[in-house]
């Protein structure tokens, strides 16, 4: 059977782990001022990938906090993820040149093909593709735009270009732990043919379960933020019970 990772996510916004409900700058918590310790902390307790979000760059349209970045990827033993405001071929370069293991294109897959196309050219495996979405259409900007593009059919698109993951959020569920749009997600693995790692809504052990419970349809992963921070998911059970 395919295999299912757990990334524990670590969101950054001026240096400090925090969390946003619905990617709204303004319903923020501060979880902790030292996103190394934090890192260090998930794969001590087993974690084989981490996951980053650049929110200043996401926002700013260019990395923002890139030198923390590279100092929690060279501080971890595990690859870590990121993504957050990339849209030059330098930016991309930049982070992998740092420690990085993989980049999430996000905005820029709708509104730069070209961009993204060359990154996924040049870089290919090492390129996810965030697909964000807000009633199955695809959000730009940081949420803070939503396109006229369907997520499945951007999928669909993408993958024929070379993108081998995706990483799909349903924006209703984000920070309001109500559990994962699953169906939603596995319609994203379906159109494309790709693996596909679930974002947002993840709340409790069970919903972890369920998602790997249709890994063979493509959905080979789930990104766990607040749930990991309130303490609703103990990270070493769940990695436990899934891995």
């Amino acid at each position: 059977m395919s295999s299912f990772t757990i990334y524990p996510a670590i969101d950054i916004r001026g240096g400090r782990c925090v969390r946003l409900i619905q990617g709204d700058y303004n319903q923020e918590t501060v979880y902790n001022d030292d996103p190394v310790a934090v890192a260090t902390d998930f794969t001590v307790k087993g974690a084989q990938y981490v996951h980053l979000v650049d929110l200043d760059g996401a926002k700013a349209g260019h990395p923002v906090n890139h030198e923390l970045i590279g100092r929690i990827a060279n501080a971890v033993s595990v690859p870590v993820q990121v993504g957050g405001g990339l849209r030059t071929l330098a930016d991309v370069e930049n982070l992998l040149n740092l420690g990085v293991s993989r980049v999430i294109i996000g905005t820029a897959a709708i509104e730069d093909r070209e961009f993204t196309e060359s990154v996924l050219g040049t870089y290919g495996n090492r390129v996810a593709i965030g697909i964000d979405a807000r009633n199955g259409l695809v959000a730009t900007r940081g949420w803070l735009e939503t396109s006229e593009v369907k997520a499945e059919v951007l999928a669909k698109e993408l993958a024929a270009k070379g993108a081998e993951t995706f990483i799909f959020t349903d924006i209703s569920r984000d920070g309001m732990m109500q559990g994962p749009n699953i169906d939603a997600i596995a319609a994203i693995a379906q159109a494309s043919g790709k693996q596909v790692i679930a974002s947002g809504g993840v709340t409790v052990l069970d919903d972890l379960v369920k998602l790997a419970a249709r890994r063979a349809e493509g959905i080979s992963g789930a990104i766990v933020g607040k749930a990991i921070y309130t303490g609703n998911i103990d990270l070493e059970l769940a990695l436990r019970t899934i891995q």
